[in-house]
């Protein structure tokens, strides 16, 4: 029951946040675009949720209910918002690609689908450091008939990776129905092309979506390679604020409403005997608390400083390992490619320096 109860936390924080981020967003105080994950909760929250500390996750852009699932503060979500500097990339970048190593997050890039090949990436290092953890790549419908997810596909296949493809299939890649986009139902019959497992879930059932993420993690950790999880869900508003989504028939959109996973999620609870007229008000309270800490917390936040944008421009090295220093070349070094390269191994706690 500790478990059902958390998982109704965290939905209900992941749509509370957006909310107050979508207002917020109107008075201006919020740094760049935003894309609200309204009605999809159910599957970021519940495919993040049964992961280990140490697996990865590659979220999207309407995801941040899978980063308050794997630990990342809401407060620190809200300052990377704000583009403070106690925000995720401490204000060098927007809401949108915001990662946290320490919590396992790989930050996100414009370019959907573009982060799958690197799951097959960190995968592929588990793997062959015989570590038993995952990695965990999203994307959408429309993303899946890109080259990006083609390829990782085929090389997760090959190889035997494990890394869970999760695809929210909202049915709209922005404005473009899928039927435009894919001549097949499920995206996830093209695992098998890959030769791996392909399972789709009512992407707005809580207890589906973490029961598929289990036994696809499960099967990964041993050795048996990756799964493509597509959950069928709904994006309630636009893809935007600037986007009124008049491409969804009222119709449509309103019998999705209907399966809104909370909804949904509560009469699961209301079944197993759970007395929601006492629990809802406690946990929105709690929920309630959460999201203005973190709006404290981010107004409160220092900008970050002119001087912060020459720092964090190269990967840092753990004691003893080389370092590497770019040296600028004079102007009349820059023509040609007949410049000796010259590369040193030095003691434990020297410069590595290419001129």
């Amino acid at each position: 029951m500790e478990r059902d109860l958390e998982l109704y936390y965290l939905i209900k924080l992941t749509r509370e946040l957006e909310h107050r981020v979508g207002r917020l967003h109107v008075q201006g105080k919020i740094a760049g675009g935003i894309y609200s994950g309204f009605g999809q909760e159910a599957v970021v929250v519940a495919t993040t949720y049964p992961l280990r500390p140490d697996d990865v996750i590659l979220p999207l852009h309407r995801d941040v209910g899978a980063l308050l699932a794997k630990g990342v503060p809401a407060a620190q979500i809200m300052a990377q918002l704000f583009g403070k500097a106690t925000g995720l990339s401490r204000g060098k970048d927007s809401g949108l690609h915001g990662g946290s190593l320490a919590h396992g997050v790989f930050g996100s890039t414009s370019m959907l689908a573009s982060s799958l090949p690197v799951a097959c990436g960190l995968a592929l290092t588990f793997k062959l450091r015989k570590q038993p953890r995952v990695a965990v790549a999203y994307f959408g419908e429309g993303a899946g008939s890109r080259g990006d997810f083609h390829e990782a596909a085929n090389f997760a296949g090959i190889h035997k990776l494990p890394v869970l493809f999760v695809c929210e299939n909202n049915l709209d890649a922005f404005s473009t129905h899928l039927t435009r986009t894919m001549a097949i139902d499920d995206v996830a019959d093209r695992a098998a092309a890959y030769g791996f497992k392909g399972v789709v879930v009512d992407g707005n059932d809580v207890l589906a979506v973490l029961e598929a993420t289990e036994k696809a993690a499960a099967r990964a950790r041993a050795g048996e390679g990756p799964t493509l999880i597509e959950c069928k869900t709904y994006r309630i508003l636009g893809h935007s604020p600037h986007d009124r989504a008049s491409y969804q028939s009222e119709e449509e959109r309103q019998r999705w409403e209907a399966r809104d996973p909370i909804r949904l999620w509560e009469v699961y609870l209301e079944v197993k005997g759970v007395d929601l007229a006492q629990v809802r008000p406690e946990i929105e309270a709690r929920v309630k608390a959460a999201v203005d800490e973190a709006v404290k917390f981010a107004e409160e936040s220092p900008d970050p400083t002119p001087e912060d944008a020459l720092t964090d421009l190269y990967a840092s090295f753990a004691p003893g390992e080389p370092r590497i220093e770019i040296v600028p070349r004079e102007p009349d070094q820059l023509v040609g490619l007949t410049e000796e390269t010259k590369v040193s191994t030095p003691p434990d706690g020297e410069t590595r320096t290419v001129h």
